[in-house]
């Protein structure tokens, strides 16, 4: 029987404690790629008409073809100024555009009051635009108010 020889190898230095950065820059490195191709992709223009800001006179009366409708916090509906149904929203609003030849003069002003349903407020407009609403507006100030 031969005797195993042991052999015994030593460290030629002793651990290496120092940071190593490689992995540390390729992350840094891909993440500066990701965000330089991200970024002008954030930047997207939405369009939004602004009214110019010269000086108007002060109306105190509104016209009477101006349709404003007013979603109260207890869930009634005024248009101008009349309490309707919900169900009668829709053909009301057709009925007053069926007067007006022109489609630019089909706008509709929405008010709601604070506590409304957001829910109904979205189907007020959806409601107006399916009348055949052109131009839709949504009201911060009650004129009743002032």
């Amino acid at each position: 029987m031969k005797k195993a020889k042991k052999i015994a190898v030593s460290p030629a230095a002793g651990p290496n404690t120092d940071i190593n950065v490689t992995p540390l820059v390729d992350v840094v490195l891909v993440l500066l790629i990701i965000f330089m191709v991200v970024t002008p992709l954030l930047e997207k223009d939405i369009a939004v008409s602004v009214p110019n800001t010269e000086k108007v006179e002060q109306v105190e009366e509104v016209p009477q073809d101006q349709l404003v409708v007013k979603l109260m916090a207890n869930g009634d509906l005024l248009l101008n100024g009349n309490k309707i149904e919900e169900s009668e929203y829709v053909g009301q609003l057709e009925t007053v555009f069926k007067k007006k030849p022109n489609p630019r003069d089909r706008i509709v002003f929405i008010l709601a009051e604070d506590g409304a349903s957001y829910g109904r407020l979205v189907h007020l407009f959806d409601g107006a635009r399916k009348a055949g609403a052109d131009t839709l507006g949504l009201m911060t100030d009650d004129l009743d108010k002032k």
